[in-house]
């Protein structure tokens, strides 16, 4: 089975003893199976429970097969009798994924195995481009499971809707950053980690919830043990899990409602995981991944810029507010309101622009203020009084 050929899931489902297999797991075992396979933390590194042969999947294939694998066992568990990939695909077209992401060319076609891989591929691959491998694998991929516990609800109830998902990753935000105040020693690129982590979420909220609210959104076992999870590798960020970090976990699982050992466990997985498989997967350093995405995408920014200079330029010339705040932005600090207006006349532009439209995928607005420091560069001299040419 080749996870990047066509017909790689009407292979893999075909084989019979893979549905016994999954049937024979409860659904705490199966969830820590998927943990240890590194798809909670967003590094697999290992095909779920050796389920399938992996003699040379790449991280992406891995990846791939697990996410197929967790929607598979969530659909043999519930009991549902409608056809599993039509289900899938049912699912990502309620939730309304094509509006805010990148499943509109994919959601019109028919309903099959070949759509639902499409669909897969998209959803753990946003674009090489955009994103360096080690913060799509840190933190893009580690959402994915947030789409398994909504697809779990979908199941249960034939419905579900943004607001789930949306509640689900605000929830998952509140925790992160409280996970990672909660350092004794915050580095400088904490900040900057946390805004990463904000931009990569599909459903941008201006509301942040409090850790109160966010205790309110969690409602299951397995939404708890993801939530605990998830802040565990934000805390080992610094390759350890100091005793202020400790008492953060321990309180956020008596606040879940879950033993003191689940939380131990959780940490001792976390541990293990990162000194077993240091050698596969990138460290989760906060220096190494802020650094890393911004000096790639800076070189990234600089050739889309250049290559669209004259239309972009064209586009600029007749937006003249947004002229104006780019004009002062090199000689002051912008406000916050002016700065969100940049933001969203510039989105407004890379629409009509279509090898721009990077910017409009889950973390293309981190990329704006690199558009910002280049746009200067493609103006006349007047624009900027300042600027000496090198």
């Amino acid at each position: 089975m080749n996870p990047s050929a066509n017909g790689w899931i009407k292979k893999l489902l075909k084989s019979e003893s893979l549905s016994q297999l999954l049937k024979g797991y409860d659904t705490l075992t199966f969830y820590k199976n998927l943990r240890s396979s590194g798809f909670i933390y967003g590094s697999n590194v290992l095909v779920i429970d050796e389920l399938v042969e992996n003699h040379d999947f790449t991280n992406e294939e891995i990846c791939k097969v697990n996410f197929l694998v967790a929607f598979y066992y969530t659909y043999l568990t519930s009991g549902n009798e409608v056809h599993f990939a039509d289900s899938v695909i049912d699912f990502y077209t309620r939730i309304n994924a094509h509006k805010t992401s990148f499943f509109s060319e994919l959601l019109g076609e028919k309903k099959s195995h070949g759509l639902l891989e499409k669909i897969i591929h998209k959803r753990i691959q946003i674009d090489d481009n955009i994103i360096d491998k080690s913060f799509n694998y840190f933190i893009t991929n580690a959402l994915l499971y947030s789409d398994i516990l909504a697809y779990q609800v979908f199941l249960k109830t034939n419905s579900i809707s943004e607001s789930y998902i949306q509640n689900l990753e605000a929830s998952i935000e509140a925790f992160v950053i409280k996970a990672l105040n909660a350092k004794i020693t915050k580095s400088d690129y904490d900040k900057s980690l946390i805004d990463l982590f904000e931009q990569s979420l599909r459903y941008q909220n201006t509301h942040k919830l409090t850790y109160e609210e966010a205790l309110e959104n969690i409602k299951t076992p397995e939404e708890a043990y993801y939530m605990v999870d998830i802040s565990c590798m934000a805390t080992w960020g610094d390759s350890v899990i100091d005793n202020k970090e400790k008492r953060f976990l321990n309180q956020l699982g008596a606040d879940l409602n879950l033993d003191n050992a689940v939380i131990e466990l959780a940490m001792e997985a976390i541990n293990a995981f990162y000194k077993t498989h240091k050698d596969k997967i990138a460290l989760l350093s906060s220096k190494n991944i802020v650094k890393t995405f911004y000096d790639n995408s800076s070189k990234m920014v600089h050739k889309l810029i250049s290559r669209n200079s004259k239309r972009l330029l064209n586009e600029l010339r007749e937006s003249k507010e947004l002229m104006k705040l780019l004009t002062q932005s090199t000689v002051r600090d912008l406000s916050e309101e002016e700065q969100k207006r940049v933001n969203d006349q510039l989105l407004d532009i890379f629409k009509s622009i279509p090898s721009l439209a990077i910017f409009m995928l889950p973390g293309g607005a981190l990329l704006l203020p690199l558009v910002i420091k280049f746009i200067p560069k493609l103006l006349p001299s007047a624009f900027d009084d300042n600027r000496i040419d090198e």
